[in-house]
């Protein structure tokens, strides 16, 4: 077993407001799920409680995936992109992922020039 370098938060390229994005994906079926934003606070957060942790840019707070809803994301991996500016958290959603009650916040496909719905608020 090699020794691995702890990982640090404050390592990630975050934007001009300290955030970084993260998307969802369903560690089962790779499906994705949503895209939410994260601070360094957040990101320790979840490593740490294993429930994916968001920062609200409306708000200006954390948000716990599901605190509220009971939809939560429980962590199975995070992983970080080559530029180390995105993140991809690798969950096991419970209900719906997205605030208009579907599975994916990626419910709209454009198809010949036009908004396809794709799936029904569950």
């Amino acid at each position: 077993m090699t020794d691995q370098p702890e990982f640090d938060p404050a390592s990630l390229t975050y934007d001009a407001n300290g955030l970084i994005p993260c998307i969802a994906q369903e560690a089962a079926t790779g499906e994705v799920l949503m895209l939410a934003w994260m601070n360094a606070a957040a990101v320790a957060r979840t490593l740490e409680t294993r429930r994916v942790t968001y920062w609200s840019r409306s708000r200006g707070a954390f948000w716990v995936k599901g605190e509220s809803s009971g939809h939560v994301q429980d962590l199975v991996a995070l992983r970080i992109d080559c530029d180390r500016d995105c993140l991809l958290a690798l969950v096991r959603q419970t209900g719906p992922a997205c605030h208009t009650n579907r599975r994916s916040c990626f419910y709209t496909a454009v198809q010949d020039g036009a908004e396809v719905e794709l799936m029904r608020p569950e």
